[in-house]
């Protein structure tokens, strides 16, 4: 690898883990060299791109503004590897993803079996967020692909995927359980667990669209704690569909009279600047597992 995109590897890895003991230890480097290679870019550029305190390391001023353009040479550099690597049949790469939980939980592992399959000398690397965590992941160049709900707010390629119907969660024995299926309006001043971090999510746009305000007890973007609490009847909730396949825990699980979905789909910043192995990822997805 050219020396050049090893410290700017350095660099950028340094930024995101704000430790260079951490650096090292994810790209095999010695700590001394990390710390080298970027003393040898802050020499060469006349800049100071790292600040050294007792809390870790951050960017500076002018770090800040070469960042993005060092992600760039990087992301760059490995299209081009990897470019040539699929010239020559797709041997190896790196397929960086972002994703929420019930898609990495209950879609990605059948996905990766077969792609692993046919493809076996490709690696994944798969960060977990909210929807407008991966959004930014994806613009920022940290990821290649991400699973959003659908429209997204940026100016991505997109590719629809799957309609996740939101089913309404209970405890054992309450009295909405007797409902094949439940009006949104009998929700109205229930203590309720909502699926929410950050941004506005599906659930809260149901609530407001039908004007019923539950009493909201807790805040999460983590189903399983969700879950995990309706079962002690601390409340009732709504969630998607697909987390709630295979679950451990003792609840009831009933539709809304008027059912209400979310459009998961896959996005990508720049379809035809898709690596070789991300691309032959795109087509896997669409002959997934329902």
């Amino acid at each position: 690898m050219d020396h050049n995109i090893q410290k700017y590897m350095a660099f950028v890895k340094t930024v995101e883990t704000g430790s260079f003991t951490k650096t090292a230890e994810e790209l095999n480097y010695t700590q001394s060299s990390v710390s080298k290679m970027i003393a040898d870019l802050e020499k060469e550029w006349n800049l100071v791109l790292l600040e050294r305190d007792r809390n870790g390391v951050h960017l500076t001023s002018s770090g800040e503004q070469i960042l993005p353009y060092a992600r760039m040479l990087i992301e760059d550099y490995r299209k081009l590897q990897e470019h040539v690597d699929g010239m020559n049949g797709i041997q190896e790469g790196t397929i960086r993803i972002g994703t929420f939980s019930s898609v990495a939980i209950n879609w990605l592992p059948a996905v990766f079996e077969r792609f692993q399959s046919d493809y076996p000398g490709i690696r994944y690397e798969m960060l977990l967020g909210d929807y407008e965590e991966v959004e930014n992941w994806i613009e920022d160049g940290r990821v290649d692909c991400g699973f959003l709900s659908l429209p997204v707010k940026r100016d991505f390629d997109t590719l629809s995927l799957k309609m996740d119907e939101y089913l309404v969660v209970l405890p054992k024995g309450h009295r909405l359980t007797e409902k094949e299926k439940i009006d949104i309006g009998m929700l109205e001043k229930e203590p309720f667990m909502l699926l929410e971090h950050g941004g506005r999510t599906e659930v809260t746009d149901l609530l407001e669209k039908y004007q019923v305000h539950p009493d909201i007890r807790f805040t999460t973007w983590e189903d399983y704690a969700i879950m995990a609490m309706v079962e002690r009847g601390l409340g009732i909730s709504i969630l998607p569909q697909m987390i709630l396949r295979r679950i451990p825990y003792e609840i009831e699980i009933r539709s809304l009279e008027k059912p209400y979905y979310r459009e998961i789909g896959i996005a990508v910043k720049n379809r035809k600047r898709m690596s070789p192995a991300t691309m032959k990822f795109f087509e896997y997805l669409k002959y997934r597992e329902s």
